[in-house]
């Protein structure tokens, strides 16, 4: 038997899988997969040995501050597409707690769920990519946000591409024809371009809903980063992985920095929806936001004595044909009055 190519083809992950230590790797390329040239050392943990742990530190890492995003996002009640782009850092979230579990060895390669989990993972994945892509089409209100048809669409589309990726995925790693593990053309083709389009789309959109929608030019710089940031990650992650890992004697490799970037990435796709999304206070008139404040403590008499509202304005020329008769204990009309 010849060994296999390693070299960049499209359609196969030899050059990938050669280089950094992906979810799928154990499942492509041979029947025993491929092993990445360099990669983390493991350690042992109550009798479990454990994978990429500085990888680990990170996805947990990631799990706390995706929490906290999500409970900012929650708290801002009325920001647009609020209830949309949540779903994108829920799926970011499953997609993590995945990558933690088989990138770390909790679930073997050896395992009879591995493939399985495999490609659940994958297929969330896609999903995440596909729900960033819907909310990038948020803003420019083709459907209202909030409304059963902006969330049921996102929602029932984003199940669909989970749901064909998943069975994609495990029809590759299980030879099911007409997919062979060992030329995972089709999965090469989601991995990289569907992701990798429906992430362009959605940066073509932002850019220029912030150019022709808002005077804010700001949210542009959350866009470049976010931008840098994953790139930056993706061309450690696949092109200088194992020199990252010769240098660290094998404590950390591409993966790890890859992880941190994505973060960052994910952190910038909340910070410049949040820049785009003022939230409006509940009783504001208009455009202009209201400061409620509270000069002074009034007394019960300065309250009711003075002809005024609750707040202590004086009632007059609103329509209501002068001064309004107060004979309530806070000032207000005594409609009752002679009956």
């Amino acid at each position: 038997m010849s060994a296999p190519d390693y070299s960049f083809q499209f359609g196969k992950f030899n050059y990938i899988c050669n280089n950094v230590m992906l979810t799928l790797c154990p499942l492509v390329g041979t029947a025993d997969g491929i092993e990445p040239v360099c990669y983390s050392r493991n350690v042992r943990l109550v009798d479990t040995l454990i994978f990429q742990p500085s990888t680990l530190i990170i996805h947990l890492i990631a799990l706390i501050m995706t929490a906290i995003m999500i409970y900012h996002i929650r708290s801002k009640y009325t920001a647009v597409g609020r209830k949309e782009i949540i779903m994108f850092f829920y799926l970011y979230m499953l997609v993590t707690i995945m990558d933690l579990l088989l990138i770390s060895g909790i679930i073997p390669t050896a395992s009879d769920l591995y493939p399985w989990f495999t490609g659940v993972h994958l297929g969330l994945i896609s999903a995440t990519f596909w729900c960033l892509l819907l909310n990038g089409f948020v803003g420019f209100q083709f459907a209202e946000d909030g409304t059963p048809l902006s969330l049921w669409s996102i929602r029932l589309s984003s199940f669909v591409v989970f749901g064909a990726v998943t069975f994609l995925s495990i029809a590759t790693f299980k030879n099911m024809s007409p997919f062979n593990s060992a030329n995972p053309i089709a999965l090469w083709i989601v991995f990289f371009i569907f992701n990798g389009a429906a992430l362009l789309i959605y940066v073509i959109l932002q850019i220029v809903l912030v150019v022709n929608t808002l005077d804010d030019r700001w949210p542009l710089g959350d866009i470049i980063f976010g931008i840098a940031f994953f790139a930056t990650g993706q061309v450690i992650l696949y092109v200088f992985s194992v020199q990252i890992c010769n240098f660290a004697k094998h404590y950390i490799d591409g993966l790890f920095f890859g992880t941190i970037a994505t973060l960052l990435s994910v952190m910038m796709v909340y910070k410049y929806w949040d820049s785009i999304t003022k939230e409006d206070l509940e009783f504001s008139v208009g455009s202009k936001q209201n400061v409620w404040e509270v000069k002074e403590l009034l007394g019960e008499d300065d309250m009711g004595g003075n002809g005024g509202g609750m707040y202590g304005q004086q009632n007059q020329g609103h329509g209501y044909g002068g001064p309004s008769p107060a004979g309530g204990p806070y000032g207000q009309p005594n409609f009752y009055e002679g009956y």
